[in-house]
């Protein structure tokens, strides 16, 4: 990454590089707006079945955006976390994979003067292709999106060491952004905050894959323990 705006976002968040601010060096770069195509989407989708050996469009494309939309928000967060807010616009994000797994991504310019219509407007674009490649509705992937917002806001509060204060920002950014983005929702279980997810990955419908610690489709008791087995309680 070069010296860019995000390069002062990433010196100021500890582990940037394992959060995905800094790319690594054998990354392979691609526009973000590739997102918003839908045939290219759909390839994507295809490959991810050769991986999972799934014909499943449907879960495919849902774990596929579940990826994707994480690392797209990740300069987002940051950005918003540090002070420093970063353009949420496609056309001014790379995305960096390695073996086809999605790593990295680092916007090129600060925020414009209405950064809520561009995450809208990114989204929006992204989520429209994702649906055509998996036959599905755009509603639930904007709950995937919400998760992803929350997960990526949480990851760099912890970082940072101030979790509170950073996750706060997760209800006003999504207010703003507005429906149908649903509000991010966190849970604290020990001391310890975790996502309260809006929407299920699917992954555990993939051969070999199981339920994610947090999935709404457990039994919330079940999940409960869970969680608290992740807080260490």
């Amino acid at each position: 990454m070069d010296g860019g705006p995000q390069a002062a976002v990433a010196a100021r968040v500890p582990g940037a590089a394992g959060l995905g601010l800094l790319a690594p060096p054998s990354a392979r770069p691609f526009p973000a707006a590739l997102l918003a195509d839908a045939d290219w989407t759909a390839e994507r989708v295809t490959g991810l079945g050769r991986r999972y050996r799934s014909t499943d469009r449907r879960v495919l494309a849902t774990v596929w955006w579940y990826s994707a939309s994480a690392v797209l928000l990740t300069p987002v967060a940051a950005g918003l976390a540090t002070a420093r807010p970063l353009s949420a616009r496609l056309a001014d994000t790379t995305l960096y994979e390695v073996g086809g797994t999605l790593l990295a991504g680092v916007s090129a310019a600060p925020s414009g003067p209405d950064p809520a219509a561009d995450l809208r407007a990114a989204l929006a674009a992204a989520i429209g292709a994702v649906a055509a490649a998996g036959g599905l509705r755009e509603r639930p992937l904007w709950a995937v999106a919400t998760d992803s917002l929350a997960g990526r806001l949480l990851a760099v509060g912890r970082a940072l060491g101030d979790v509170a204060t950073v996750t706060a920002l997760a209800a006003p950014v999504a207010a703003a952004v507005g429906d149908p983005l649903p509000a991010p929702r966190f849970t604290d279980v020990g001391g310890t905050r975790f996502v309260r997810r809006a929407s299920c990955c699917l992954l555990y419908r993939l051969p070999g894959e199981g339920m994610c610690t947090a999935c709404p489709g457990r039994p919330p008791a079940h999940r409960q323990v869970l969680l608290e087995a992740a807080a260490g309680l």
